[in-house]
């Protein structure tokens, strides 16, 4: 019986950890060479770029190996190996485990908040259709996330719910002032301070839903939208009503 011989595959296309190949690995080591070797604030333009592919590709790293493992599992020698880079990167950039959680939640939270201000753009004067879309949409990209779905476990890592609970502020933080911004350079047309009360109040209800998710989450967007609506359209009318006077 002739013996069946596999295909050699070209040179550096040989898979690696996660799905990886030695070009792709080699790749993003020199990225991460070009950003070791300089302090931060010494970086040029192409060093900046470099360091934000780089951080952006072991965060990928992560989120595939949270689609195949536990969080508690994962070390930081995985993330780096998968990601392609050394270690030494991965701790100069993340610090620890927790600090390569807190830029994950972070980078989930970019993604949620531009997602946000796409609903309210694209409804503009409907304060009600705007807020329906927000949350449905949010509940969609969250309900996708698997360190999201790592809070949903019954036995969730305690160093994960402290992002949610204890230490949230810096989410809370980031994404009320971008939400901030939208309201007052929207149609909405809020002021600072009403803005700010209504980012808060947004991103503080996105919040209570990511350990605990809706049962019905077209009905808790319309619950959350006939909520918020009101305010909504009580800050854009008063703007409008002062620029009447004057």
């Amino acid at each position: 019986m002739a013996a069946v011989h596999a295909r050699a595959r070209p040179a550096g296309t040989e898979p690696g950890p996660a799905g990886t190949t030695p070009k792709a690995r080699s790749m993003r080591t020199n990225l991460s060479l070009m950003v070791e070797t300089e302090p931060s604030r010494n970086r040029n333009p192409y060093q900046s770029t470099a360091l934000s592919l780089m951080h952006n590709g072991v965060l990928d790293a992560l989120h595939g190996l949270l689609l195949q493992r536990k969080w508690s599992s994962i070390t930081m020698a995985d993330v780096a190996s998968a990601a392609g880079v050394s270690r030494g990167t991965i701790y100069n950039e993340f610090q620890s485990r927790r600090g390569l959680a807190r830029s994950y939640a972070l980078r989930l939270t970019d993604t949620i908040v531009t997602g946000m201000r796409t609903a309210i753009d694209e409804h503009h004067g409907d304060g009600y259709g705007a807020m329906r879309t927000v949350f449905r949409d949010f509940f969609d990209r969250v309900d996708h996330d698997p360190l999201v779905q790592v809070l949903r476990t019954e036995d969730a890592p305690n160093d994960i719910l402290r992002l949610i609970t204890v230490e949230s502020q810096f989410l809370v933080d980031h994404a009320s002032g971008q939400l901030s911004q939208t309201f007052q350079h929207s149609w909405v047309n809020a002021d600072e301070y009403d803005a700010t009360v209504m980012g808060q109040a947004v991103v503080r209800a996105a919040l209570s839903f990511l350990a605990l998710p809706p049962a019905d989450a077209d009905e808790a967007a319309r619950g959350m939208a006939r909520l918020l609506t009101p305010f909504v359209e009580a800050i854009g009318g008063q703007r409008m009503s002062e620029t009447d006077r004057h």
